[in-house]
């Protein structure tokens, strides 16, 4: 059985040593807080523009400025600095964190795209800043991915004792 980190480097098409090049530079030092803020602002503002309606409702519980907050300090936090998401909702713990959504293959692929387009429009960042950040975005994406496939399976097999497999799928 392939583990969450394998299952999301072959979807991804990013290997772990790609993805997790953000650790070898320091990109809160290199960008500053504003252009985490200025990304995430650009991602959300075509998220919540999306005209596909089932993409939009993914996020429609959040309001967008708690969405663009969320992820601008989760980047900070996970690029090298303060802890600001951890101090503010506690442990990241993203699959438990998505884990209401349906991250499909499909939705990480748009999600991807929105965030292509908010890298490219955030010109503070550097093309080899961009492509680090990007390789970490489309790994992470399918790591979701495969945790949402595994909580789906496991939210389909019948509980250990049951004799009535199907009634009892739930965990």
């Amino acid at each position: 059985m392939q583990s969450l980190q394998e299952k999301a480097a072959e979807w991804s098409g990013v290997d772990a040593e790609d993805a997790f090049a953000i650790d070898g530079t320091n990109l809160y030092e290199k960008l500053g807080l504003q252009t985490f803020i200025n990304l995430s602002t650009n991602f959300y503002e075509r998220v919540y523009a999306d005209e596909e309606e089932w993409f939009r409702s993914i996020f429609s519980k959040s309001k967008k400025e708690d969405a663009i907050q969320n992820q601008y300090e989760f980047f900070v936090q996970r690029m090298g600095g303060p802890p600001l998401y951890s101090q503010r909702k506690g442990h990241p713990a993203l699959i438990g964190r998505h884990r209401p959504f349906p991250v499909t293959h499909r939705a990480a692929e748009r999600w991807l795209n929105h965030m292509q387009q908010a890298l490219d429009a955030t010109s503070d960042i550097d093309l080899d800043s961009k492509t680090k950040m990007l390789n970490f975005f489309r790994h992470t994406a399918f790591f979701l991915v495969a945790g949402d496939e595994l909580k789906n399976q496991n939210q389909a097999a019948p509980c250990k004792n049951c004799k009535h497999p199907g009634k009892h799928g739930a965990v």
